[in-house]
């Protein structure tokens, strides 16, 4: 309750619960809007533009821009995937900088140790600084996104994610986490970090929640700060972006955490006095501090898109807030802008993005801004100023001065990245996140003489504990083995109840021959990142947890519930059938963390009491409708601040049920797949002779006899497409436990998908579903449809369920909403597969009759 004082002031008197949405503004292609009455930079409070700027430097960036041809100056405001261009190429297109992205590593293998980072490093700085004809030679810089410590390495220090730290409420310990973070960073070679998001998130069902500190603006901006020195040094010390620290980034700008319905990289509707209080409140600390970099976010204000948005991207941010680093855009973000492409976008660079993230189409790119700034589309002045823009803050970090990466002090000091003392930096942030949400009968802390249960999927895997951005992009695919210096939950209060002369015993179904005396139930959701975590609602849903609580409760054993989550969410089911519920968040790989809370010492005292306090609001209902302080009708199940310790006496009487019930009834629009958003609790499998196999990350996955495969591609932004190829007879389902869709075939209801046909044939191919694990009895065969649609773009189909389930067979009881079988050959593109209500289908859908057979 300490922090939001004066914001909520600030966000009662904005009016944000009745927002009118007005017509979308147009572009042109100087970045200005046709007419834009939204944003009024003068109202925007004048930032103190902490500038560093000096004589010399500028001289030698002015010198430097003199000598450099139109082809150096056009590289050095792109930056490419490092799987999209070696070296020689970095060199040949004088590129400025370099990334990799989500699922991106050196050779491809995103579970490596950090070797082959440092020794690619060396690699791209040896190509670019060579000497030679038309080739200046200006240092590339390389981004990371180590959001969470520098979590694209395995073995690096893996700190709790930003909702977590959030609880702590501690900024001098984000300091010590930027700093660490730092270190790691550069002992792989490596500059530069897109980090740390300053967004505030105000609607839970978004995929990037656990990316903010808070939902309170206040707490934002003390946070801000306080990373970018931890991860760029003081500004006003000697050893400011030194050889022990990196580049920064303060991103999205800016609106990110406010659009509709928490839709990642949709639209904020918010007044502009909200979009400066609540969603730029951690941009003015982040600027004083002399933040490098700013990146432009994926979302549209008012349906502008950012990274076009030239009144906010120079009017405010540069020339009103102060900001002299310079501003880089998101993965292909510029294409997004309307009239621009991935290879083309002239708009988002005359509206202020001076350096664009084009990951694979920066060839096409570097040629079109060529063409642009020889027909004055583009003027060079501009060009000229971004340049300067990034070559001031090379100079700043040293660029020019430097060394070899792997000469550099620190490269290749491995044992930075085992420090016992980071790993202990990280244990304590978890310590400080947890926040204890109903202590009941005292059932915390834990006396290690007792006899302890560990159950629940999440309780022996260290990987789930991390969530996204973990070595995979979506944190998909990792065990125990992938976190060399990390420890499972289970792990943890192993050591500490049998080193006090207590048992434990793990069984993740909750099974046991020798009675517990207390069972302490580790769930929650499972890895995503981006927009493939955003959610419809916030209902927990997963009923195994519950059930395996609610059993052990009848039983009489104590129940503790351990839940991990990107997000608060509507679990009040789950914390009825707990004595104890405690949130934790996504702490990364130090879960002994956990139990140096939950384990007392051997005489029954605490060892450590509970810090965390909810750094958002929780919700008392399952709809996920935003619920912030300062709003009007704010009706929390937990406010803003709230955390029990174990002095505290409250006792958590039952919380009302029904809100998940009406959720779960709603059969109309559930989704079974969306490529843009993972849905935990059905699988994509696919099937041949030989059985079948999951397709449970973006990687390429083939079944047993290779048939059938799949992968994730790109479309119109990351991974938000399933690609699937048939070489022989195969099945792709998508699978999971049991449905009731009895009132929806009463109801007429379809199942409804999103789909592209490529290739040079199509084979035999026909759509089922399965009831109880077989044919429910109707098959439809889409052939014919799919030829006539091969290589024609994306249409839509509505199937029936009458056409895929007999009468005979229950619609109670389907496993597999959708089934399809080919031939092959076969190359089929689905975005997304939903159960729709029974209506006419919309102009333009296939309409397919039923064959039954």
């Amino acid at each position: 309750m300490r922090w939001y004082g004066v914001i909520a002031i600030a966000l009662v008197t904005s009016g944000c619960s009745k927002v009118q949405v007005s017509a979308p503004i147009e572009q042109g292609v100087s970045g200005e809007p046709a007419e834009d009455d939204r944003i009024h930079p003068k109202s925007w409070p004048a930032g103190r533009g902490t500038r560093i700027r000096n004589d010399e430097v500028e001289g030698q960036v002015s010198a430097l821009i003199a000598k450099m041809s139109l082809e150096e100056l056009v590289g050095q405001v792109i930056q490419a995937n490092i799987e999209a261009v070696t070296p020689d190429e970095a060199r040949e297109y004088h590129l400025g900088s370099i990334l990799n992205g989500g699922n991106t590593a050196p050779g491809g293998n995103i579970r490596s140790g950090p070797e082959p980072w440092l020794a690619l490093a060396d690699a791209y700085w040896d190509a670019n600084m060579k000497p030679g004809k038309d080739h200046v030679g200006i240092p590339l810089i390389w981004g990371t996104d180590a959001v969470h410590g520098h979590s694209n390495i395995l073995g690096a220090t893996l700190f709790p994610h930003n909702i977590g730290l959030g609880a702590a409420n501690d900024p001098e310990l984000m300091e010590q986490i930027g700093r660490v973070t730092a270190k790691e960073i550069r002992a792989t070679g490596i500059e530069w970090t897109f980090a740390p998001t300053m967004a505030v998130a105000r609607d839970d069902r978004w995929g990037r929640t656990y990316e903010s500190w808070s939902e309170d603006p206040k707490l934002v901006a003390t946070y801000a700060g306080a990373f970018v020195r931890g991860l760029q040094g003081r500004l006003e010390s000697k050893t400011f972006l030194g050889a022990e620290h990196t580049l920064a980034t303060a991103k999205h700008f800016v609106g990110d955490g406010g659009t509709e319905r928490g839709i990642d990289q949709g639209n904020n509707i918010a007044s502009e006095r909200e979009l400066q209080t609540i969603h730029a409140a951690g941009y003015y600390p982040a600027i004083d501090n002399g933040v490098q970099v700013i990146m432009a976010s994926f979302n549209s204000y008012h349906g502008l898109k950012l990274h076009g948005y030239r009144a906010l991207l120079t009017d405010v941010l540069v020339e009103r807030m102060g900001f002299d680093g310079f501003i880089v855009g998101d993965w292909n973000g510029h294409a997004q802008v309307k009239g621009c492409s991935r290879g083309s976008c002239a708009i988002a660079f005359n509206a202020g993005l001076d350096m664009f993230m084009v990951p694979d189409d920066w060839k096409e790119l570097h040629g079109t801004l060529l063409r642009q700034v020889k027909n004055g589309t583009i003027a060079r002045a501009r060009l000229e100023e971004a340049v300067s823009r990034i070559l001031r803050v090379k100079y700043r970090l040293g660029m020019f001065s430097a060394k070899r990466p792997s000469l550099r002090p620190g490269a290749g000091d491995w044992s930075i990245l085992a420090d016992p003392a980071h790993k202990a930096l990280a244990r304590r942030a978890v310590r400080s996140s947890l926040v204890l949400l109903k202590n009941n009968k005292k059932v915390l802390p834990i006396n290690p003489s007792n006899t302890v249960l560990v159950a629940g999927n999440f309780a022996d895997d260290i990987g789930k504990l991390c969530g996204g951005w973990t070595l995979s992009w979506q944190g998909t695919g990792n065990t125990n083995e992938h976190f060399p210096h990390g420890q499972s939950v289970y792990a943890g209060i192993k050591d500490a109840v049998e080193g006090a002369g207590g048992k434990v015993l793990l069984s993740t179904e909750g099974e046991y021959e020798e009675r517990p005396d207390v069972a302490v139930v580790v769930f929650g959701e499972e890895p995503y990142a981006e927009y493939q975590g955003d959610r419809e609602h916030v209902d927990y849903e997963p009923g195994g947890p519950g059930r395996l609580l609610r059993k052990l409760q009848a039983e009489g054993i104590r129940t503790v519930a351990v839940f991990v989550s990107g997000r608060p969410m509507w679990v009040n089911p789950e914390i009825n059938a707990s004595d104890a519920f405690v949130a934790a968040w996504l702490p990364g790989d130090q879960g002994a963390g956990i139990a140096d809370v939950l384990i007392a010492n051997a005489d029954g005292s605490k060892r450590n009491d509970f810090k965390g306090k909810l750094s958002f609001s929780w919700p008392s209902e399952a709809s996920g409708e935003p619920v912030n302080i300062g709003d009007s009708d704010y009706a929390p199940q937990f406010a803003l601040g709230y955390g029990l310790t174990y002095t505290s006496t409250l006792t958590v009487n039952s919380l009302p049920e029904i809100g998940g019930a009406k959720i779960a009834e709603n059969v109309s629009n559930r989704t079974f797949m969306n490529a843009r958003a993972g849905v935990s609790d059905w699988t994509v499998v696919l099937v041949d002779q030989r059985g079948k196999v999951p397709m449970t990350s973006s990687s390429h996955v083939a079944s047993p006899a290779g048939t059938v495969s799949g992968r994730a591609t790109d479309d119109q932004i990351q991974e938000d497409v399933r690609t699937f190829v048939w070489k022989g007879r195969g099945s792709l389902g998508i699978e999971g436990k049991s449905i009731d869709l009895r009132k929806a075939f009463a109801k007429h209801a379809r199942i409804s998908f999103r789909y592209r046909v490529r290739g040079t044939d199509v084979g035999y191919s026909e759509l089922q579903m399965r009831c109880s694990g077989v044919p429910c009895g109707g098959s439809l065969d889409v052939t014919p449809v799919w030829k006539r649609a091969k290589n024609q773009g994306w249409r839509e189909m509505a199937v029936p369920l009458r056409c895929l389930i007999e009468e005979r067979y229950s619609a109670g009881m389907v496993t597999q909403p959708l089934r399809v079988i080919a031939e092959g050959p076969l190359e089929l593109d689905l975005a997304w597969v939903r159960l729709v209500p029974g209506s006419p289908s919309p102009e333009g859908q296939d309409q397919s009759a039923c064959v039954l057979r």
